[in-house]
């Protein structure tokens, strides 16, 4: 499969010590915020059907509307730790890889899942973008009854979102699992890599050793009597 024209060109065969992964640390966060969406939703779903009838329409509005509620802004936060932490994974994760791990390998399905992932992100970000400057104009059109309208529009904007949470909670995985893959991989390759680096220094100074020239005898002291020579 080719490289998506904006993403950034394939780790070619880069040493693995010259490759970044300061991305990597972002890795056990968007893996805790993966599980915190289907927690959210599994959480939801084992509750939901108790306020329906057997036709699935709600009978307890009320309690629908709460859990409802509960779900979104739980898998909302996990949102804002993606929007914090997935695009610089997700950059290093296509720096890094290289032609064939898109074409065969145990992440090649994976890095196909994440062609739809970049405009999850962007959109979930336009979103969060827009929340702020609902709180910007709130500060200055309702100084000291922000509180009494900010509950009910994050409710909106959390409702707003499940939808990328739910985009996230599908393709975020293949994301941690790429990003995982290819740093452990980069890490066997540097350790190759010293490795060699210490044997081939290693020989070096065993030949350098083996080809130094003899030391010459020394020189008798000062006033020492010379061997076969009698005073």
């Amino acid at each position: 499969m080719s490289v998506s024209p904006s993403s950034p060109a394939p780790a070619e065969n880069q040493p693995a010590a010259s490759v970044d992964l300061a991305w990597r640390r972002h890795i056990p966060a968007l893996a805790a915020a993966v599980a915190g969406i289907r927690k959210a939703s599994d959480d939801w779903d084992a509750v939901s059907d108790s306020f329906c009838d057997t036709d699935g329409w709600p009978v307890d509005e009320h309690g629908y509307e709460d859990g409802k509620v509960k779900r979104d802004a739980e898998a909302w936060r996990r949102v804002e730790v993606f929007l914090d932490h997935g695009p610089e994974v997700l950059a290093g994760v296509r720096a890094t890889a290289r032609s064939a791990d898109y074409a065969e390998g145990p992440i090649s399905e994976d890095l196909r899942w994440l062609r739809g992932i970049d405009a999850t992100l962007e959109h979930a970000g336009k979103l969060q973008r827009e929340w702020d400057q609902i709180l910007v104009l709130m500060d200055a059109s309702m100084p000291g009854s922000r509180k009494l309208y900010e509950d009910r529009a994050k409710e909106e904007r959390n409702a707003d979102g499940w939808h990328y949470a739910d985009e996230l909670a599908i393709r975020g995985p293949a994301l941690v699992r790429a990003a995982d893959h290819l740093a452990r991989r980069a890490d066997a390759e540097h350790s190759a890599h010293t490795t060699r680096a210490r044997a081939a220094l290693a020989r070096s100074s065993s030949e350098i050793r083996g080809t130094l020239p003899a030391s010459p005898p020394a020189s008798p002291a000062p006033g020492a009597p010379i061997p076969g020579r009698s005073r």
